[in-house]
């Protein structure tokens, strides 16, 4: 096995086209030409440039006239205030469905700012967290300002499978994980946020479609760079964004359009996780922790039943260059991400890897 592949869950290789186009870009920059390193985030270009990125996004996802799109700085975390900040009405009063770290991180986050109640959670499951909680609309608060879920679990590997019903309710997602993976009805949400690093480029910028009836009563304590109304008067650019960051969210998105659009992603995602997960069924030496009903179409969580195989398992799979296979801390074991950029053969490499690892490394009892 010559070829390098990375499973990385915190960032994801940018696809290769793109890659080559940026480092064009920043090679050919010139005083009169600046490459988007050096872009000025107060001229014409670089308003043209987020232009066309919410252009090319509402495309890929087909966005309601009636939802704003802004790119706003920071990650999900800034988000977990930016939410309630922005949504909660006078009597402050929001559910949340805990399935998981960075769904627990943002009620946590929330309680700061009002009533927050956790209307479900999958803590109980067998392994904790390897379900999604079903739920109808009588699991929430009538009088809840918003319904906050994640909608894949990183962590875990699991994902929803349908929308939780919540009425008249806001349902607000955090998709970062899971974002352009497949096609999406954005008028299932009052909001969607995404960090980037995963689908859509670098770290450094998180996309926001908000419905327009969600914008415009954010509390006074609100800062500016977090305010949605203010962000949308501004185009996005308040103070000085991340501009090499939107550069390469921007030719990302137009790699996708130009690929086939998100149910030509959606296809090329199912044939690789389902590679990994009908391996995995059909063997006895790793298991797969995720109650089938949930599992994640872009993390596959397995174990090896025993720590230290794991361990042995990640140090032998780098060596084969085999990358990011690592965990998360809260969770341990082996987790292959497979976003966008993630080739067909890449889950090939990681099976016929994994049936090389077992053939060599036979279960003794531990």
């Amino acid at each position: 096995m010559n070829e390098k592949f990375n499973f990385s869950a915190v960032q994801a290789p940018l696809p290769y086209e793109v890659t080559q186009e940026l480092v064009k870009s920043i090679s050919q920059g010139s005083p009169d030409a600046p490459s988007p390193l050096e872009f000025d985030y107060t001229t014409e270009k670089f308003g043209a440039l987020i232009r066309h990125a919410e252009e090319t996004l509402r495309t890929l996802l087909h966005i309601p006239v009636n939802y704003r799109v802004l790119f706003m700085a920071g990650g999900e975390d800034a988000q977990f205030s930016a939410v309630p900040l922005n949504l909660l009405s006078d009597h402050k009063c929001a559910d949340y469905v805990v399935t998981g770290v960075f769904s627990k991180e943002a009620y946590l986050e929330g309680k700061k700012y009002g009533d927050m109640n956790i209307a479900a959670s999958s803590a109980g499951a067998s392994p904790a967290f390897s379900s999604v909680p079903e739920m109808s609309r009588s699991d929430f608060r009538p009088d809840a300002d918003y319904v906050h879920i994640c909608y894949n679990n990183p962590v875990y590997g699991t994902s929803y499978r349908t929308v939780p019903e919540t009425g008249s309710i806001p349902l607000v997602a955090d998709m970062s994980s899971c974002f352009l993976s497949a096609p999406v009805n954005v008028s299932d949400f009052g909001l969607i946020y995404a960090a980037a690093g995963q689908n859509y480029g670098i770290s450094g910028v998180t996309t926001v479609i908000v419905r327009d009836d969600l914008v415009g009563n954010a509390a006074d304590i609100t800062p500016s760079v977090l305010n949605y109304e203010t962000m949308s008067d501004k185009q996005s650019v308040f103070r000085a964004p991340d501009t090499f960051a939107l550069t390469v969210a921007d030719a990302v998105f137009t790699h996708i359009l130009n690929e086939g659009g998100l149910e030509e992603m959606k296809r090329r995602n199912e044939s690789k996780v389902s590679l990994i997960y009908d391996y995995l069924d059909s063997q006895v030496y790793y298991t797969a922790t995720v109650d089938k009903k949930y599992r994640s179409s872009t993390h596959v969580v397995f174990v090896t039943g025993n720590s230290a195989m794991d361990e042995r398992f990640l140090q032998a799979a780098e060596e084969a260059g085999l990358y990011g296979l690592r965990g998360h801390s809260a969770v341990g074991g082996i987790r292959a991400s497979l976003y966008n950029s993630m080739p067909y053969e890449g889950a090939e490499a990681l099976i016929e890897f994994m049936k090389k690892f077992a053939m060599q490394n036979p279960k003794l009892d531990f």
